[in-house]
């Protein structure tokens, strides 16, 4: 006697990720890399243009390990172009070789996404509004560092845009 499970297919692999969501995966990394770079000043009391930070003991851990996750995160966007956003690694316990559920992925990329856009969005309208008058930057630090932050309002939109490309493929 046959079971149905001995007859069943193996599962599909997914389609391979289009060649624009793996550029835009690569981006997300890109662009989060000037907003760590422009942090590291800080990190070490160093206002870049704007008043000096506190000398606290726990600034520097602080700016610098902001900066390590922020990169981290952006490393996870390969997630949504690489085998390992399909497939649990085999060195992974207990998940090793099994297919990661796609709610796993999904659903935190679109609320990261949605969350970023928002805030984002705030910060996009805060700059058209009130331009470099609303920095608390000296004169030509404010432009870089409104160049440097506006690099992150693509993020969120990025994020909802890799996050649904995984949808698709995934379903």
């Amino acid at each position: 006697m046959t079971t149905a499970a001995a007859h069943a297919a193996p599962a599909p692999t997914p389609a391979r990720a289009p060649a624009w969501t793996v550029r835009a995966a690569h981006a997300l990394s890109l662009l989060a890399l000037p907003v760590c770079v422009w942090r590291l000043p800080i990190a070490f009391g160093y206002g870049m243009g704007g008043a000096d930070p506190d000398p606290v003991w726990w600034n520097t851990p602080y700016v610098l390990g902001l900066s390590v996750l922020t990169e981290l995160a952006a490393f996870l966007g390969l997630g949504f172009v690489r085998r390992w956003g399909e497939v649990f690694p085999a060195w992974v316990p207990r998940f090793g070789g099994r297919r990661v559920p796609p709610a796993a992925v999904i659903v935190p990329g679109a609320l990261a996404g949605v969350l970023f856009s928002v805030l984002c969005a705030d910060w996009l309208f805060l700059a058209c509004t009130e331009g470099p008058r609303g920095w608390p930057y000296a004169d030509g630090w404010n432009v870089l560092a409104m160049t440097v932050s506006g690099l992150m309002t693509l993020w969120g939109p990025l994020l909802l845009a890799l996050t649904f490309a995984y949808y698709r493929r995934r379903r």
